[in-house]
């Protein structure tokens, strides 16, 4: 077991497939942090491997937001204890470790070019990185949440996409 391990995203919203990988962190790990990225409107660059990740459209959470969201989740699922949560200014490497150490495993779930080039940068970074087997065909994607949630139809469904304490917080 190692004694820090790292997941990072913009989680936008934080949801059941975030929280099922910092569980699997936690399973290898005394401690994880949870960084997240893209923690203002100006840390957001345009990057060949995504199309949207730092369009207005794609972030409409704050950082605030997104650390309650993150908060609600690991305390209703009783791992607050050993998380912490930090922004992770992912476009600049060179301050990283001094937001996640960098004897921290970062890992990452891959499923898109994005993420395999978010696994490269945290490699040439300095990190070891775990990547994590998938085993859906169509992996969750907050871009559907957030549709979801846009929609003004009284449908629910995006709760079952999204941990309890991230629910409570999006819709009080």
């Amino acid at each position: 077991m190692t004694s820090l391990a790292a997941v990072t995203g913009r989680f936008q919203p934080f949801h059941v497939a975030h929280l099922e990988l910092v569980q699997i962190a936690l399973a290898s790990a005394d401690r994880v942090v949870i960084g997240i990225t893209n923690p203002d409107p100006q840390s957001r660059r345009a990057h060949p491997d995504s199309s949207h990740r730092h369009l207005p459209e794609a972030n409409p959470f704050t950082y605030y937001q997104r650390y309650r969201m993150i908060g609600a989740a690991i305390e209703r699922a009783g791992v607050q204890k050993r998380v912490d949560i930090v922004a992770f200014p992912l476009e600049t490497p060179d301050v990283w470790e001094h937001y996640i150490p960098l004897t921290a495993v970062q890992f990452v779930r891959v499923y898109t070019s994005w993420e395999v080039a978010k696994v490269d940068r945290l490699r040439a970074g300095g990190y070891r990185v775990e990547e994590v087997a998938h085993e859906v065909a169509q992996p969750l994607r907050s871009t559907d949440i957030r549709e979801a949630l846009g929609i003004d139809s009284g449908d629910m469904q995006w709760r079952e996409l999204v941990p309890p304490g991230v629910a409570e917080v999006l819709a009080p």
